[in-house]
């Protein structure tokens, strides 16, 4: 049986199972810089593209591949490139998709880097960007020009909990030769698959679900079609951000747990999210599984479970979030999320302080706004945690 007619949770297993001449059961870590060719013919081969040789790791080695075609076929995509972090996963998609005079639109409220590098490096080169809530359709139509090749999607938003219409946007961008890039990392394969709904490339921070264990940095992309494969891989390899064998293998070791994880994180974030609704010192929460949520039956119909991250505001703004930061003991004040560990950050100080006020107040980050990424912990302990931290507040 081949492993893509396995369930998800056994491909996780399964898919892409590597075999070497030992009959090792995991992947091994090949931790080489170079590798040698069998004759002068060989490498010639392998520079020409005629052969599957490995040349240099940079280009190619056989952890990182097993690594990149594991996490392709979770997402029924054509092949993955696996980067040294998730911004250089979005740096490595830009560079290749964008240039002078092309134009960008993409979610507002998106990771702060992946809009801070557009605004303030690829601007200085041509690229023009336009930032709209793209859990708006309209928005979205509106802010496309003649000169738009790229349409970047974050759904789940990170950290404002919008979701867009991945599909629909995909429809009507393909329709203008617009190329669509989602950036999956809030789901997983697990959870959501945008190149099943029509998108041309998803990528992900490995650093987050995919990994799970909060020991590596890495990112990957994938592609639903070989052209684009091509042109994303070249950039990747030339611009050298590459992913070290070493961490490529724990993200594979990580990979194996994915579902197990997700699902328990998942049962703790619905019951917190409840917890935290009906808090007086709550003024919103923001959360796929609750029916508060403005994209509440989208979310049941693009996604496979409303995931495990929170945002919410209290009563008592900027400064009763950080008393609550300040008062958690089993929750961790770090940024990152997707962990085995529960975090909790203030995305307006932290992870999209870079980003203009202004910005993030349109973009819907209010500087109140608390980040929950919930852990696998005992949801009665981080419930505890939070009510004795939120009679602090």
């Amino acid at each position: 049986m081949s492993s893509k007619d396995l369930k998800f949770s056994s491909k996780l297993i399964h898919a892409n199972h590597y075999e070497d001449q030992y009959g090792s059961a995991t992947v091994p870590i090949y931790q080489t810089s170079t590798f040698a060719f069998e004759n002068a013919e060989h490498g010639a081969k392998c520079f020409a593209g005629e052969s599957k040789g490995y040349i240099y790791t940079r280009i190619g080695n056989p952890t990182v591949r097993s690594l990149e075609q594991m996490v392709a076929e979770l997402e029924n995509g054509y092949d993955g490139i696996a980067t040294s972090s998730g911004m250089g996963a979005v740096t490595t998609i830009y560079m290749a998709l964008l240039g002078k005079g092309k134009h960008m639109v993409s979610t507002g409220a998106v990771y702060g880097p992946s809009r801070v590098v557009i605004e303030t490096l690829f601007a200085k080169f041509g690229v023009e960007s336009t930032y709209v809530n793209t859990s708006d359709i309209n928005s979205v139509v509106n802010a496309i020009k003649p000169n738009t090749s790229v349409l970047y999607l974050e759904s789940p938003a990170n950290p404002t909990m919008e979701i867009s219409d991945i599909k629909e946007l995909a429809r009507i961008a393909h329709e203008k030769g617009i190329t669509v890039v989602v950036d999956n990392t809030f789901c997983s394969p697990y959870l959501q698959r945008p190149l099943d709904l029509g998108a041309d490339v998803v990528f992900h921070s490995m650093t987050k679900y995919i990994n799970g264990h909060a020991d590596i940095v890495g990112g990957i992309i994938v592609t639903k079609k070989e052209e684009l494969y091509k042109i994303i891989r070249s950039a990747m390899i030339n611009m050298g951000c590459c992913i070290d064998p070493h961490q490529a293998y724990l993200a594979i070791r990580g990979l194996k747990t994915l579902s197990i994880r997700i699902d328990r994180a998942q049962e703790n974030a619905i019951k917190i999210a409840s917890f935290l609704e009906k808090h007086p010192k709550i003024e919103w929460v923001k959360y796929p599984g609750l029916a508060s949520h403005p994209q509440f039956e989208l979310a049941k119909k693009q996604m496979d479970g409303p995931g495990s991250m929170i945002s919410f505001e209290l009563k008592g703004g900027v400064k009763a979030g950080a008393t609550l930061m300040n008062s958690v003991k089993v929750a961790i004040l770090a940024v990152s999320l997707g962990g085995v560990e529960t975090l909790i950050q203030h995305p307006a100080s932290m992870t999209h302080s870079k980003m203009q006020k202004k910005s993030r107040e349109e973009s819907g980050i209010t500087d109140g706004l608390v980040r929950y990424s919930v852990g696998i912990e005992d949801v009665d302990d981080l419930i505890d945690d939070l009510k004795q931290a939120l009679e602090k507040c």
